[in-house]
């Protein structure tokens, strides 16, 4: 297991939109993460108190993220490349919301396709064994042209 202080900082996500808590297992081709923070009251994805099962599905894009960084660590490149989360793909949800599970997510994530201009993963999250919510994501990769504009 990975505790969240050897990956977190090769992701762009920081405190408390890193959603994930450890890595529970990671290959080259797969992920599986857990994560608590769904019940957290101050998770910054609920409104109005809540978090809609809409939300895992960037749960699942966080695991290919830190799979991403990961496999690019092995592989002895320095930095991670910056992504941008572009598309879903088949988004399927079992439940409205889930800030009322107890215990936690166990989100898994495989790429199904990587290379220099992008990643395709196919993403399931479950709780209690039970699918909760699945899909694929693709994220481009590209320099710092990628990062939002601020005006």
């Amino acid at each position: 297991m990975l505790p969240k202080s050897d990956w977190a900082h090769l992701i762009p996500h920081a405190g408390g939109m890193c959603l994930l808590d450890a890595v529970e297992a990671w290959d080259d081709t797969a992920i599986h993460a857990c994560s608590e923070g769904h019940r957290d009251p101050a998770n910054p994805l609920r409104r109005d108190g809540r978090l809609h099962a809409l939300h895992l599905a960037e749960y699942g894009a966080q695991a290919a993220a830190v799979h991403g960084a990961l496999r690019a660590r092995e592989a002895g490149v320095g930095a991670p490349r910056p992504g941008m989360l572009v598309a879903l793909r088949d988004v399927r949800l079992a439940c409205e919301y889930v800030d009322d599970l107890p215990g936690a997510l166990q989100v898994h994530a495989e790429c199904l396709y990587a290379d220099d201009a992008g990643t395709q993963y196919a993403f399931r999250i479950e709780h209690d064994g039970v699918l909760l919510a699945q899909g694929r994501c693709a994220v481009i990769h590209g320099g710092d042209d990628l990062a939002p504009s601020a005006g």
